[in-house]
């Protein structure tokens, strides 16, 4: 008992001092954290440039390095071991001695941030000189924290989510590492007391960057691959070094994934390659284009004759026919004074016969000047009336509508390169409510049978010209046929020229300042195969060879036109004969497409139609169906004289057939898995049924029937968009994909966005066609017209 109250009084005093000891801790531990906050607020409080560090501090050879990723250290530690790069290397690159914790936060910066890893790459041997030191200082800087570094971190690429369903940019932001060489105009209120860094807004870096982006081909089995365009490209944005050259940082990035330092590619299985970088600078070649020197001879040219037109509005070329009469009553007068003498009357008379061609001269130049008013074809544009002539007004409607419909699909056609979800926004195509869009490939055929219909019908109504042909031999039916074809290409072909020129010129320009992998190079294939567009025969090849592949339509409708003049022709002397091979086409042409289907087994799904799109798809020959019902559709009319003998009742009942035929067609492909046969049967069953019903529309728009919906398509605001609707047609792809290719951020497909984009672009590319329309298009055919001798009274269409 003794013992243990003499232990007591010890025990007692070492439990006081350990308090005590606790108790001194604890203060001097709240010192230094009142110490800290106190630092803290003076450096928000001045806003200055210094910015402070957490983390584990070491001397180095050279200055002190702040390793600020504690959190990196743990699971760095396991890659050490695998790791291709031992101390000394690493110390050999960074010219620092630091301890195994750096390495450790350095091996985790290499591995999970593709601008460090690439900038691990640089040393004086693969790299200019400036361009390893600056890479070295990146590193150095990222390792600091310090503003601009982190800038450069920040502005480069990670990898983002929802790489599984088709995202492939990893852009990072090309904004962002503007704002490492550029502060950000940004003005923020000094009321308000902040955690920032005020440096991150200021600082610059210490020598140039600009945004890059490496291109990556991927291998992964971890991504949806639909077998569309190149979507197993990978867009890599980083922030480097205006040094380091392009073939520099190719070879870097070839480095980095050689050495398997991409943590990436352990997850995803990515085995990328480089296939390019991009340094998004417009080349010097751009401005050396034949098609750019010849581009700027046409608008300088349309500016000239625009300059001339507006001249004779303002102030009228007034052609003194009084003073020209005068001249040539003069003469007249000099030349009875003179008629004793032979030799002044063969002196004096010709010079009335000049003057006269000189005022006949100077008209035609004032005709064809006049042919480019803009306020004359804005007039005419515009203008909506009640026709005279006999014609058909559902066909406006028709052509409007579809017109714009095709619009809309080309939306989510062009935009497929920037989109980061492309599995979902091909899923979103299957589903009943995108039907209408995903199904707008055939409206095209709408455009074929109006064609078919309006050529026989113009040709065979006129009567006179039937007569001429008839009475004409060979010789001068082939004039006149070719007279015709003249007349039809100057009428396609400027507008069609200018587009080829300016898409050729802007894919050239995109390809070289866009952050996306162009897939579908138009300006290369358009300098290699000018001359199919020229002949309008480049549907005939490839769809993967094409010169702006979306007028493969256009080729058709002017094939289909040079046969059905032919044909035509031919129907003006042997009209048996031509009924027969009429017949033979249109079963010829079921055949045909039943054997080609069946051969490369195709199927409903996108894929599939994409990769059948020659043989299928653009085929001339598969594609000629509704152009012979229509065309079959005018002939029989005609030769009933415009009437069909069936009651109110029955009239009602085909008219709402009709558009519930149309409506099911467009709708029939919800359910897309089916056999071969099924598929090929579907397809051609309801393009025929499809072109029915629209043949229907147009003879009871013809004939003068119609329900309340017809008449819809029967308004007059339809003549307006009918006459820009070449123009639609043509521009739509363009500008769709000229406004896409210049955003710095991928799209991502969302059906609500997807509403108010199509809304958006239908007004952008109406606008835009109503000025090539008035540009390119109108002042041709005025100009066809004179030539053709029909004045400038026009037609209603």
């Amino acid at each position: 008992m003794a013992a243990r109250a003499q232990s007591s009084p010890k025990s007692l005093y070492i439990l006081t001092c350990l308090a005590l000891a606790c108790m001194q801790c604890n203060v001097t531990a709240q010192q230094q954290q009142r110490q800290q906050q106190h630092n803290n607020s003076v450096y928000y409080a001045q806003h200055n440039n210094s910015h402070s560090q957490t983390g584990h501090t070491y001397n180095t050879r050279n200055k002190s390095v702040n390793i600020a990723f504690p959190e990196a250290v743990e699971y760095a530690a396991a890659l050490n071991a695998s790791s291709n790069y031992g101390y000394d290397e690493y110390e050999d690159e960074l010219d620092i001695g630091l301890g195994d914790k750096d390495f450790e936060v350095y091996e985790y910066l290499r591995r999970t941030s593709v601008i460090f890893g690439v900038a691990s790459m640089a040393n004086g041997s693969n790299v200019n000189v400036a361009c390893s030191r600056q890479m070295r200082q990146i590193q150095h800087g990222i390792l600091r924290k310090e503003p601009w570094a982190m800038k450069v971190l920040d502005a480069s690429a990670t990898k983002p989510s929802g790489f599984v369903f088709g995202q492939n940019f990893w852009l990072g932001s090309r904004e962002a590492c503007g704002a490492v060489k550029n502060p950000v105009a940004i003005t923020l209120s000094k009321n308000y007391q902040r955690i920032m860094h005020f440096a991150i807004i200021t600082e610059r870096a210490p020598f140039d960057v600009d945004y890059r982006v490496v291109y990556l081909r991927h291998h992964s089995p971890w991504q949806v691959e639909i077998k569309m365009m190149s979507e197993e490209i990978i867009h890599v944005g980083l922030c480097l070094p205006t040094a380091c050259a392009a073939h520099e940082i190719e070879e870097l990035t070839a480095a980095y994934l050689e050495r398997g330092l991409f943590v990436e590619n352990d997850i995803y299985d990515i085995r990328p390659q480089v296939v390019y970088v991009k340094d998004l600078k417009l080349s010097d070649s751009f401005f050396e284009k034949r098609t750019f020197k010849l581009m700027s001879a046409c608008l300088a040219f349309t500016g000239l004759m625009f300059l001339v037109a507006a001249i004779l509005r303002i102030k009228p070329l007034v052609e003194n026919r009084s003073e020209e009469e005068a001249n040539v009553k003069e003469s007249s007068s000099t030349v009875k004074q003179a008629t004793p003498f032979s030799h002044e009357v063969t002196s004096e008379y010709p010079n009335a016969v000049v003057s006269s061609s000189h005022y006949s001269a100077l008209t035609n130049i004032r005709s064809f000047a006049k042919c480019f008013d803009v306020i004359d074809n804005y007039d005419k544009m515009f203008t909506l009336k009640q026709c005279v002539t006999r014609e058909i007004p559902v066909i406006n409607g028709l052509r409007s509508v579809s017109a714009i419909w095709i619009v809309l699909f080309h939306v989510t056609w062009y935009m497929y390169f920037t989109v980061n979800n492309k599995a979902f926004l091909i899923s979103y195509a299957e589903r009943i409510f995108f039907q209408y869009v995903s199904s707008a490939p055939l409206l095209v055929d709408v455009f074929f049978t109006i064609s078919g219909f309006l050529q026989t019908y113009n040709f065979m109504r006129n009567v006179k010209q039937l007569e001429t042909i008839r009475s004409n031999n060979l010789m001068q039916n082939v004039k006149q046929f070719f007279k015709m074809l003249f007349h039809r290409y100057l009428r396609l072909g400027p507008l069609y020229l200018v587009m080829m020129g300016t898409v050729d010129l802007f894919y050239a320009y995109i390809a070289d300042v866009s952050v996306y992998h162009i897939s579908e190079r138009f300006d290369e294939k358009c300098a290699q195969y000018w001359w199919r567009n020229l002949l309008f025969i480049q549907n005939l090849f490839s769809h993967n060879d094409m010169c702006l592949n979306w007028t493969w339509s256009l080729a058709c409708e002017m094939q289909y036109f040079v046969l059905a003049t032919i044909l035509l022709f031919t129907y003006a002397k042997n009209p048996r004969l031509v009924k027969g091979f009429t017949a033979a086409i249109f079963v010829g042409t079921i055949m045909w497409s039943y054997s080609i289907g069946l051969g490369a087994k195709f199927q409903l799904s996108f894929d599939s139609a994409f990769a059948t799109g020659t043989e299928i798809y653009i085929s001339p020959f598969v594609r000629v169906l509704p152009y012979v019902l229509g065309a079959a559709t005018a002939w029989y009319i005609l030769q009933n004289q415009m009437k069909i003998d069936i009651s109110e009742l029955k009239e009602k009942c085909i008219w709402n057939l009709a558009i519930l035929v149309f409506f099911s067609c467009i709708y029939s492909t919800i359910k897309r898995d089916m056999s071969v046969l099924s598929a090929i049967s579907l397809f051609i069953i309801g393009r025929l049924l499809f072109s029915l019903s629209v043949c229907w529309m147009i003879v009871g728009s013809a004939t003068g029937r119609g329900v309340w919906w017809s008449r819809i398509l029967e308004a007059k605001v339809f003549q307006h968009i009918n006459r820009v609707s070449y123009a639609i047609y043509l521009l739509n792809p363009f500008v769709i994909a000229f406004f896409f290719s210049l955003t710095n951020a991928s799209t991502h497909a969302d059906p609500l966005m997807l509403c108010v984009l199509t809304s958006g672009f239908v007004v952008i590319v109406y606008l835009a066609s109503v000025v090539f329309s008035l540009a390119f298009e109108m002042p041709y055919c005025n100009w066809s017209s004179l030539m053709l001798k029909r004045g400038s009274k026009q037609k209603c269409l």
